[in-house]
């Protein structure tokens, strides 16, 4: 095993410990709206997380949001609100409803029409919500 992989398992522990150790309950938890508790992050917090901090030179946090829906779209975008989250963060990083409707569309070839149509249809919600918050 390596030192990362070390060191990823003992972060992943000392979190579930973690929580645990706040409410027994929260081993299992499952909330629905989760979406709807996290804010969006800024895009300049996202770039320090994500680019310019721990990799400079690799792919910028909008780069980086596109193919993590790329990987949740051929996952059948299982985790809906996981899903509207990146779509969220991935707007307010930069990429536009095309560019994300594009990589949606892109994975059909990967993960299959109904991932495709699943993830269209969230993507779409996010966009709508997106559309009543700002009127």
């Amino acid at each position: 095993m390596s030192d990362f992989s070390k060191l990823f398992e003992q972060m992943m522990e000392q979190s579930h410990k973690m929580a645990k150790a706040f409410n027994p309950a929260l081993e299992s938890f499952q909330v629905t709206g989760f979406d709807k508790l996290m804010p969006t992050m800024p895009k300049n917090f996202m770039d320090m997380m994500w680019g310019n901090a721990f990799n400079k030179d690799g792919l910028d946090s909008k780069t980086r949001l596109l193919v993590v829906l790329a990987g949740l779209t051929v996952l059948g975008a299982q985790a809906e609100p996981q899903f509207k989250l990146t779509v969220r963060h991935a707007l307010e990083a930069g990429a536009t409803e095309q560019e994300i409707a594009e990589v949606i569309y892109q994975m059909a070839m990967l993960g299959g029409i109904p991932a495709m149509n699943h993830a269209l249809m969230l993507a779409k919600e996010v966009f709508r919500e997106q559309e009543e918050d700002n009127s």
